[in-house]
């Protein structure tokens, strides 16, 4: 098949121009019929049976696609050409490349379709590295890895033709019962944002469009079930769940965002003109494109009431500024067609939505003269492909595979430790429960096995997971190493208990593995759909802990789960607690190189560990009222708080030092410290700044952070950090709805956790009270 050639001598093939020249002589160019068909995805493969895919996402799916009679007039996207089943990546790139050959020569202009994927904890694809999931980013404090890790993942993505990214989810934690908790960052908009961005800076600079989501509010769901209606009111949005995505936006360059689900204050993002056009556009100048979250432009009109059919919920998405239509066509296609020659919907908006799309393509490359539907993966062989061999392309090399184990034993929590760890390398340990010998342990719900490979019980994983059982063994060979699950992770059959508890007899110290199985829409304790009532560990776990601890024995108890449960139950009686929140591929040998000293915890909680199991859980982020008052018989106060994490050296916080006792409103405070590791160990400290302001014109966190630093050190070693904090870190939504930086007493809190404070440096903000917009800064330097 040849492939349609456009004259190269037209404006928009001369890739000496600029994008947003050639974008504009492009779409001139095109017809009506062109130009919608820019505006959609087509999920090619997926399943419409209705077990292999979400909720009502059959009943959309349009299976089996007329595929000649849609490309004709050429395509916006493609939709996870690798992601939807396994397929081996040399064969994925063959097939995409022949795709991509089949829509150039089908339409008279030859425009190229964008092909994106999901890429949460890794290309969300089979064989490819699975690295640990954003919670565990979270946990890591530590931007420089993460972007480290988003640059290999967009370059193995790209490698095989592969434009766009469906990550990093930016929600703020608002509720651990939500099943999403896994795939957030954490609990704090300041954490989140800057973890967040780090990661679009590394997609981006591979060459992927990092897609934001879920813009806005999605989080915030009522009593945590996913796609809730949203009752947070604007100063919580605008404070709260906002800055990550203003953030992602400035300072990491993001070319794209998908709106959320939500409805907040029971209007849906995907309708919502105020916050895709008002906000997004003209208040924060975002150029790139919005992309529907899947079937969220649909669900305009069957979940949510704002759309009488495909025509209405077409037109109201685009009109708020939902450019193009995921996974596939159903209200952009001849609906929005019918709609814009009827009158009902202006060609002007298809336009903007057009000249988005076709940007962004030039900027990819897609337009220009010498690009190939080859990609660099497969350069070099000849047109046929005849010569493409299963198993030429390797996605999980062994230096991902290094970066995911770096990764991993950096975000993993030591809370508890009573001289229990290091353990004794010959001595006998008994492994317990439900995910100590599982593979899929290790993964969140976007990790391909969770996500795809459970539907295909006859494919192998695809790469090695070492399991937890299988890492103790490799580390500690001097150790006699049993194992006994106990129980499973949700079914009620505690029969295991004895077995259980007569391997613990038997052993000097006893390492009970317990937590979630990640899954979606029910299929999972923790994952998309995967919403929990409570707090307690999943089925009999709990009891299982109950039954080991009553031994005597010295127990370990490691977390490996996607939310925080509670753990007052158990805790004092614990000899050692480590969580892990779902850490990869190589999340076992992390694992177990801390249990057996190898490598020294420095993990940082990312979201708080609750005491109790019960009622409504809340993050740390909280007014006074919302923390233990002597008004309510209730005590919300987390058992291990945000950002806490034991080491295992200790380090001393020595001269600290502040240029300014006032500061203007306008104006920025250098603050500085000496960290001094003063063990024996290497280690990694985590410096965390808090902003206290006890009087303002709206009710404030106690505390919220503004900045962090993750200093590792060698034993003896010390090292001056210091942190240049604007006054417009200070800054909140006042009691007029507009962005101020109030003059009085604040606080600067130099703590190693949300609760615990080493140093207070007071302040007095000076001067008038100022308003700060979008421009102002978003982040304290480091240095």
């Amino acid at each position: 098949m040849s492939l349609a050639i456009p004259d190269a001598s037209l404006p928009w093939r001369d890739a000496t121009l600029s994008a947003q020249l050639r974008a504009e002589d492009l779409l001139a160019r095109l017809t009506l019929e062109e130009k919608v068909a820019q505006l959609y995805g087509v999920w090619v493969g997926v399943d419409d049976a209705g077990e292999e895919v979400a909720p009502h996402q059959h009943d959309l799916a349009d299976a089996p696609l007329d595929w000649k009679a849609l490309i004709r007039e050429g395509l916006g996207q493609l939709t996870r050409p690798f992601g939807t089943a396994p397929v081996d990546a040399a064969l994925g790139a063959r097939a995409l490349a022949r795709t991509q050959r089949e829509i150039v020569s089908a339409s008279r202009h030859g425009i190229p379709a964008l092909a994106h994927e999901e890429c949460l904890a890794g290309f969300t694809t089979w064989g490819a590295t699975i690295y640990p999931v954003p919670l565990a980013w979270g946990a890591s404090f530590d931007p420089g890895l993460v972007e480290r890790m988003a640059s290999r993942i967009g370059a193995s993505m790209r490698s095989v033709g592969v434009h766009q990214g469906l990550a990093p989810v930016l929600d703020v934690v608002r509720d651990y019962r939500w099943g999403r908790v896994e795939e957030t960052i954490g609990e704090d908009p300041y954490l989140v944002g800057v973890i967040g961005t780090a990661y679009v800076r590394g997609l981006e600079g591979a060459g992927v469009v990092a897609t934001l989501k879920h813009f806005v509010g999605y989080s915030g769901s009522r009593a945590g079930r996913n796609h809730a209606p949203v009752s947070a009111g604007p100063r919580e949005v605008a404070d709260v769940l906002l800055p990550p995505f203003e953030m992602a936006v400035r300072d990491g360059g993001a070319r794209s965002i998908m709106h959320s689900y939500a409805e907040v204050d029971g209007v849906p993002p995907a309708a919502n003109r105020a916050l895709l056009t008002g906000l997004l556009r003209d208040s924060w100048d975002f150029e790139g494109t919005v992309v529907a979250d899947y079937f969220g432009i649909s669900f305009l009109e069957l979940l949510q009431g704002l759309a009488a059919g495909p025509a209405d919920a077409g037109a109201l998405a685009l009109a708020a500024g939902v450019d193009v239509e995921l996974p596939t066509v159903r209200c952009y296609g001849e609906p929005l067609l019918t709609a814009v020659r009827s009158g009902a919907v202006g060609e002007e908006l298809v336009d903007r939505a057009v000249k988005r799309v076709l940007l962004q393509k030039a900027q990819l490359g897609l337009l220009d003269p010498s690009w190939s539907p080859v990609p660099p993966a497969l350069a070099g062989l000849d047109d046929a492909f005849e010569t493409v061999e299963r198993g030429s392309i390797c996605l999980d090399p062994a230096e991902d595979r290094a970066l995911a184990g770096e990764l991993a034993e950096k975000s993993v929590i030591l809370l508890r430790n009573e001289s229990a760890l290091p353990l004794v390398q010959d001595a006998r340990i008994a492994v317990v429960g439900p995910r100590a010998d599982d593979p899929l342990a290790m993964m969140g719900c976007y990790s391909f096995p969770s996500h795809v490979l459970t539907h295909h019980a006859d494919v192998p994983l695809g790469l090695a997971v070492p399991t937890l059982v299988e890492a103790l063994r490799a580390e500690l060979p001097a150790a006699e190493v049993s194992y006994t699950v106990g129980c499973g992770v949700t079914s009620p059959d505690s029969s295991g208990f004895p077995a259980a508890i007569a391997a613990a007899t038997d052993a000097d110290v006893v390492v009970v593995a317990v937590g979630d199985r990640a899954g979606l829409f029910g299929r999972g304790t923790s994952g998309e759909g995967c919403d929990a009532p409570d707090l307690q560990l999943p089925g009999v776990q709990g009891e299982l802990l109950d039954a080991l601890l009553d031994t005597g024995k010295p127990i370990v108890i490691v977390l490996i789960t996607g939310r925080p449960y509670a753990l007052g139950r158990y805790a004092s009686r614990a000899a050692a607690i480590l969580q892990a929140f779902f850490p990869g591929e190589e999340g076992g040998p992390a694992i177990a190189g801390i249990l057996s000293g190898r490598v020294s915890p420095s993990g940082r909680l990312p979201v708080g560990i609750p005491a109790e199991p019960s009622g409504q859980p809340g993050t740390y982020l909280t007014p006074t009222l919302g923390a233990r008052t002597a008004v309510s018989n209730l005590d919300p106060t987390a058992l291990y708080p945000f950002g806490f994490g034991l080491s295992a050296t200790s380090f001393a916080w020595e001269d600290v030092t502040v240029d300014r006792e006032e500061l203007s409103t306008d104006g920025t405070v250098s603050l500085s410290l000496t960290l001094r590791n003063t063990g024996d160990r290497p280690g990694a400290e985590v410096v965390q700044v808090y902003l206290h302001d006890p009087v303002a014109q709206t009710t404030r966190p106690v505390v919220r952070l503004i900045g962090f630093a993750r200093v590792p050190l060698e034993p003896g070693e010390s090292r001056r950090v210091s942190f240049a904090v604007s006054a417009d870190l200070t800054s909140f939504i006042g009691v007029e709805g507009t962005r101020i930086v109030e003059p009085g007493d604040i606080e600067l809190r130099l703590s190693t956790s949300s609760a615990d404070v080493r140093y207070v440096v007071p302040l007095r903000l000076t001067g008038p009270l100022r308003q700060v917009g979008f421009a102002r800064t978003l982040t304290a330097v480091v240095s």
